[in-house]
């Protein structure tokens, strides 16, 4: 009987970005002129597509500015805050669905 040796890799595990992380890495290749309105980010970003939970759900950056209620953001970070509560609650609703609760049950 044989055990395989240990490997040389010492990368660390990669971490799962969803969200408003993940909104960040992927707006950071559109260039969005500050201050902008909801409809210029729409034009620009409205079709990138970001997961907001870890199972990879996603959503687009036009679905997420239509559940905002804000209209125009005069920084990222205004944009960011505007659309945390539209991912948050899709996460939220997921989250709570019957098949990812069956999910969780499973140990794999």
């Amino acid at each position: 009987m044989g055990v395989q040796p240990p490997t040389d890799d010492t990368e660390e595990p990669t971490a799962i970005e969803f969200g408003i992380a993940a909104l960040d890495a992927k707006l950071g290749e559109e260039t969005i002129d500050y201050p902008a309105t909801a409809r210029e980010v729409r034009e620009q970003a409205g079709h990138i597509e970001v997961p907001f939970d870890s199972a990879g759900h996603s959503m687009t950056v036009g679905e997420a500015l239509e559940m905002a209620t804000e209209t125009r953001f005069d920084s990222e970070q205004e944009l960011f805050n505007a659309l945390h509560p539209p991912f948050e609650r899709k996460r939220e609703a997921t989250s709570n669905s019957l098949l990812t609760q069956l999910r969780a049950l499973v140990p794999f």
